[in-house]
């Protein structure tokens, strides 16, 4: 695949629908299947622990399959690669729709298909941003990562509401047909993503050997440490703020409506600010939203165990969303800028990996805490994660020699 060398004239509306569509089709449907797994694995006859384990194999199907997504990638190409896995995860939903009819099978399905689903979306988030690194100029790179990290989180926030209203008329299955919908849908349209031309096929040349993912490893070691650490915390900051907010109102006695509402207050506010933060670190510099956003999520959770009501909580919950929205797309931007042009599917393999680590592991480590101490203290932890973050930004990034002005 082809990164220009001269700045050529660009408009990100150009890309948008093969681009951004197909994202936002895919996470609509994912968004409609994830309140209800939890659900379905209950009627199956699972227990609460089962049922939340059954939820959890689509994150773990995610993070392990990461490093197999990027081989897979770079052998069929990122348009391929998106196609594949959104037909794969509209099969995955669709089967999982009949576990019922299975019988004392029924759960096993259900797993399978969850973790199937997890792998499908590990391969498509890999493939997406590849192909957006590639296909859009450095100087839009921020804009373009940032915008596809908010149509994610829009269709995330779309899904729950289109999977209500289908569920209606078709009960909680019907959930998962607007998954095979969304998902169906996102494999078509990718067809129409246009294909990227490798620099060797335009001059005639002949590729060289392919680098391997211990060698793409083993030479950015070096960002691997310093910036990854980084990504990690944020991920992990990222995955524990979803569980803080809920946890702490019913902590406060709250209902499900008023937590509902505070999370999704928080999460409206999360979705508008995606493309100013984008345009923010493309004319400014990473820096700009790398340190902020994780201050500004570290010190609202520090003020969430000082909350004794609906409106404290809510403040709380808004600048989370402020936080977390402004460093929409930071992930996949840095992850961009720091990959080699040869070897970029591979570093991105890893790069992945070490992001859905911290995501697997922030969760873990509130739960620990909460069990071993408190919920206050496990809270504080979460912001500790935020502060830290903000920590190994200010300081590995000025340092790392890059052609992006931190």
């Amino acid at each position: 695949m082809t990164t220009t060398s001269t700045v050529q004239p660009f408009n990100l509306r150009s890309i948008a629908l093969p681009a951004f569509g197909p994202a936002l089709l895919f996470c609509i449907g994912e968004g409609a299947v994830l309140p209800v797994v939890a659900l379905s694995a209950r009627d199956l006859g699972a227990s609460v622990a089962v049922s939340a384990l059954v939820v959890t194999l689509i994150g773990l199907g995610s993070w392990f399959f990461n490093l197999p997504a990027s081989l897979i990638t770079i052998k069929f190409g990122e348009r391929w690669a998106i196609v594949a896995a959104g037909a794969a995860g509209a099969l995955a939903l669709l089967t999982a729709g009949f576990a019922p009819l299975l019988a004392h099978n029924g759960i096993w399905l259900l797993a399978a298909a969850m973790t199937v689903v997890g792998m499908c979306t590990s391969v498509f988030n890999l493939a997406r941003q590849k192909y957006l690194t590639e296909a859009v100029p450095v100087i839009y790179r921020a804009r373009a990562l940032s915008t596809l990290g908010g149509v994610t989180r829009i269709g995330v926030f779309i899904g729950p509401f289109v999977g209500a209203a289908v569920m209606q008329f078709a009960g909680i299955s019907g959930a998962y047909w607007v998954g095979v919908v969304g998902m169906a849908a996102a494999a078509v349209l990718s067809l129409t993503i246009p294909d990227l031309v490798l620099p060797d096929d335009v001059d005639g040349g002949r590729k060289g050997p392919e680098p391997t993912l211990r060698g793409v490893a083993v030479s950015h070691a070096g960002v691997f440490l310093t910036v990854g650490t980084g990504i990690l915390l944020l991920s992990a900051l990222r995955a524990s703020r979803q569980v803080v907010i809920p946890l702490w109102a019913d902590h406060l006695g709250m209902d499900a409506t008023h937590a509902s509402l505070i999370y999704g207050l928080s999460g409206a506010i999360d979705m508008l600010v995606f493309y100013p933060a984008g345009k923010l670190m493309d004319r400014k510099g990473r820096m700009w939203v790398a340190v902020p956003s994780t201050l500004i999520m570290g010190a609202a959770l520090f003020l969430i165990p000082s909350s004794a009501e609906f409106v404290g909580l809510l403040l709380a919950s808004l600048l989370i969303g402020f936080g977390n929205g402004i460093s929409s797309g930071l992930i996949m931007t840095l992850g961009a800028d720091f990959s080699p042009e040869k070897g970029r599917g591979q570093f991105l393999g890893l790069w992945r990996f070490i992001s859905d680590a911290g995501a697997t592991g922030g969760p873990v480590l509130l739960s620990a805490l909460t069990a071993g101490v408190s919920l206050a203290a496990g809270v504080w932890a979460t912001g500790v994660l935020g502060v830290a973050a903000a920590a190994v930004f200010a300081v590995v990034l000025p340092k790392l020699k890059h052609r992006r002005n931190y």
